[in-house]
């Protein structure tokens, strides 16, 4: 892929990478997960309050791919929560060039219980800026802007 890709490949190649993305959390595939996102990363979870008041304060922020693959040992290892579902539904895409690859997407992620309790989890929107590498798009900046900052657990899978 190179950057003078069209952004009918752009969108083709976001769209890609967003499947993959909700399908490896959904199956708790969180290791693949990190290999979406370039070395030098950012992933920031924010409340949609926060942002429109430019606030500081993260849910969750990650600066590099290292402190994703931290996170997600200390999931495997040493953190204790409900043990439960996901299913991510991710919206129509939009993709724009410029100097940066950036992406937007709404979604809605679902949880479940092994008991069979379902529910909504989270809304909100990815704003993504993307890099191409290795033939495929990889994340280079993540912010996950839940529409609220009550999670009605404890937040501890990405979203």
């Amino acid at each position: 892929m190179s950057e003078t890709m069209s952004i009918e490949a752009m969108r083709l190649a976001a769209y890609d990478l967003l499947e993959a993305y909700g399908r490896l959390l959904d199956e708790d595939r969180l290791e693949e997960w990190v290999d979406l996102f370039v070395e030098d990363c950012l992933y920031e979870i924010v409340s949609r309050e926060n942002r429109e008041q430019n606030l500081p304060l993260s849910l969750i922020l990650c600066d590099s791919k290292d402190m994703l693959r931290d996170r997600i040992m200390s999931l495997r290892q040493a953190n204790i929560y409900n043990l439960h579902y996901d299913c991510h539904v991710v919206g129509l895409i939009r993709v724009e060039a410029g100097p940066a690859i950036t992406a937007t997407a709404p979604y809605a992620l679902f949880q479940s219980t092994p008991e069979g309790d379902s529910r909504l989890f989270s809304v909100g929107r990815y704003y993504l800026e993307l890099e191409p590498q290795g033939g495929a798009l990889r994340i280079r900046q993540q912010r996950v802007v839940v529409d609220t900052g009550a999670i009605p657990t404890l937040l501890a899978t990405p979203i």
